[in-house]
């Protein structure tokens, strides 16, 4: 388990470097990030909804999709053409668009009504995916932009890389250290042990990224002081680890230990990307109110 996870991330890692240097070199509109959200609300629209399935649920895969998708091409489009750079705007367009996604799953819902007893389930599921796999993703791929689009990279990666780090180190820390359980009816693998490791392991990513990755991707800026480094990586740490015992409650329930079988080790998508999503609006609020940015 732990060889396929290394040679997975052997190949991911670099991958979603490559693809984040070039997104930089094409311009503030951002394009390879926004095809790369597209793929990822799609996919994990689809392992949500057949995670549902395994219940009386049976969400509309279409609609379901392409209300997620508004969702992304809201959190783009005012960028995209040039028209506004205010972050608290653009994220009223992509509430916006959820809300009107909610009412037209409401509208469909009423529509295919033919008997009691699945419709409300049924709409819930839908809510419940355009949610996580467009609203969750839409906020966080504003962090692109939120203190500078120049050093947008460095905000991004900070999240990729201290939310990742909290999980390198629950695992670890976990495995050695680990005795009590944490919760074990939702994730028996968690230990509180393993919890102050994502603590800790999101306070070193994100001191290191934030010191040694400010300088090379923005040479005109200071790195970030290390207590607030430190601060942001435990903050995240934390609503990392909430993140995945929440992914981990949905897959519970529906009686599944992963989302998918999409990577050896990991499992499917929506496990891979558990802690971040569940991290990116509380990142995007933390790039806000803490003084993480020193090229204001």
């Amino acid at each position: 388990m732990l060889g396929w996870r290394l040679a997975i991330s052997a190949i991911l890692i670099p991958s979603i470097v490559l693809l984040f240097f070039l997104d930089a070199h094409l311009g503030t509109p951002a394009p390879v990030l926004f095809l790369l959200c597209v793929f990822l609300c799609l996919r994990s629209t689809y392992e949500m909804i057949d995670l549902m399935r395994e219940r009386s649920f049976a969400p509309h895969w279409r609609l379901t999709a392409l209300c997620g998708v508004a969702v992304i091409v809201a959190a783009w489009g005012p960028r995209m053409v040039g028209l506004e750079r205010n972050t608290l705007i653009v994220l009223g367009v992509v509430a916006m668009t959820y809300a009107m996604c909610v009412l037209l799953l409401f509208f469909a819902a009423a529509m295919r009504y033919r008997e009691p007893g699945r419709s409300v389930d049924t709409l819930g599921a839908e809510i419940l995916t355009v949610s996580y796999a467009g609203f969750l993703l839409g906020l966080t791929a504003q962090l692109r932009w939120v203190v500078g689009t120049d050093a947008g990279y460095i905000v991004l990666g900070s999240l990729l890389v201290t939310a990742k780090s909290g999980d390198v180190g629950a695992f670890f820390v976990g495995r050695l250290f680990g005795r009590r359980k944490m919760a074990p009816l939702l994730s028996p693998g968690k230990t509180w042990a393993g919890a102050v490791g994502a603590l800790l392991g999101g306070a070193v990513g994100a001191w290191a990224w934030l010191t040694y990755a400010t300088p090379w991707l923005y040479p005109e800026a200071e790195p970030t002081p290390w207590y607030w480094s430190a601060l942001y990586g435990v903050l995240i740490g934390i609503v990392g680890l909430i993140g995945d015992l929440c992914e981990s409650m949905v897959k519970r329930d529906m009686g599944k230990k992963d989302s998918a079988n999409l990577l050896p080790g990991f499992g499917g998508l929506l496990d891979l990307l558990d802690s971040v999503l569940y991290s990116g609006p509380v990142a995007l609020v933390l790039w806000v109110v803490l003084p993480l940015a020193t090229w204001r």
